[in-house]
């Protein structure tokens, strides 16, 4: 049922129009349009909600409001007051982002980086919180903290009582893929994990709608690596149990020694005051070439050129033989790496 504010009648909506500014004139129809919505589908009280959004319509500028107003759905209404100090959306700066990317101004990963070249180890699901167990309800509007890595029993904040098939061993790592489950939350809300006692992001990782309700949601979240015992935070809106399964995590690349061969061409023969060229074998499948060279068989014989052409699987060598009566031989040398997938040398 719409609350009263929402049903008022057409006489009292249009005196009350000619005492709104032309500000408050759009925020009331924003509210009015989708006041209904708001308390339907997510169960919100839609006074709770507009007097939140207060900040956002107080912000945003009377062409931001008119783009809300006219908005033709609830996502777009929102998505209209998502908008940077040069007044671009998320989405206008996702297409630059793209166009940049397109236009080679995003510079490349570096094989290794430890930020961003995470490598993913999945693992069988395995409980590392159940607040049923050990540690109780989180509490309403509050943070509970909680370890992830470095862990050999999990039994201490109701998981597991091992390491969660060698995850707990596999040192710190900087992000797990966990299924949280909200188990009877006191009222409709949501939780959001997060780094432990970093800033808790505007997000949420599972929504609720219902007092007593069951409602799980998998996410992707990063870790504290710092020296904290503690490496994941989650915040509840209401008070409510948590469980949350392990399934995998993202930790950081350890280089070992590339796995690399070396492919070498036939003699090549030089005849004298001649030139000649020739390429290292292709390398075999799996393997991509990295680095090449050539030799000849006296100090007559002068390498020209020794390269390696793009796109190509080989390497390439022109020779010189400065000898006015012998022939001399030329050979040429590819070195084929296996690398990780994706990159390129």
């Amino acid at each position: 049922m719409a609350l009263p504010t929402l049903s008022m009648s057409m006489e009292a909506d249009a005196a009350g129009k000619q005492q709104r500014s032309p500000r408050g004139e759009l925020v009331h129809r924003i509210v009015m349009k989708w006041g209904n919505h708001v308390q339907e589908a997510y169960h919100a009280d839609v006074g709770k909600w507009a007097s939140d959004m207060v900040p956002v319509f107080s912000k945003a500028s009377l062409d931001t409001l008119t783009r809300a107003a006219s908005a033709p759905s609830f996502d777009s209404m929102n998505d209209a007051f998502l908008v940077d100090d040069q007044g671009n959306t998320v989405h206008t700066n996702l297409l630059n982002a793209v166009n940049a990317g397109a236009a080679g101004r995003v510079s490349s990963r570096l094989l290794g980086e430890p930020a961003n070249d995470l490598v993913f180890v999945p693992i069988t699901p395995c409980r590392i919180v159940d607040t049923r167990l050990a540690g109780g309800q989180i509490a309403a509007n509050t943070v509970r903290h909680f370890d992830v890595t470095a862990v050999s029993d999990y039994a201490f904040q109701g998981g597991d009582a091992s390491n969660c098939n060698g995850a707990g061993a596999a040192g710190s790592f900087a992000a797990a893929a966990i299924n949280f489950t909200v188990v009877t939350p006191a009222t409709s809300g949501y939780i959001t994990a997060f780094p432990f006692l970093g800033t808790q992001p505007l997000a949420s990782t599972v929504n609720y709608y219902a007092a007593g309700s069951v409602v799980g949601n998998y996410a992707v979240v990063k870790l504290d690596q710092g020296a904290s015992a503690n490496e994941l935070s989650v915040y509840s809106f209401a008070q409510t149990h948590l469980v949350a399964d392990l399934v995998g995590y993202f930790i950081n690349p350890v280089l070992g020694n590339l796995d690399c061969q070396e492919t070498v061409s036939s003699n090549i023969t030089v005849n004298a005051n001649s030139t000649g060229t020739g390429s290292s074998p292709a390398c075999a499948a799996g393997y991509t070439i990295v680095s090449g060279g050539c030799t000849m068989s006296t100090f007559d014989g002068r390498i020209v050129s020794s390269r390696q052409f793009p796109g190509s699987n080989t390497h390439f060598c022109a020779f010189r033989n400065e000898n006015a009566t012998n022939a001399n031989t030329g050979v040429v040398y590819g070195r084929c790496c296996k690398l990780p997938s994706g990159r390129t040398p």
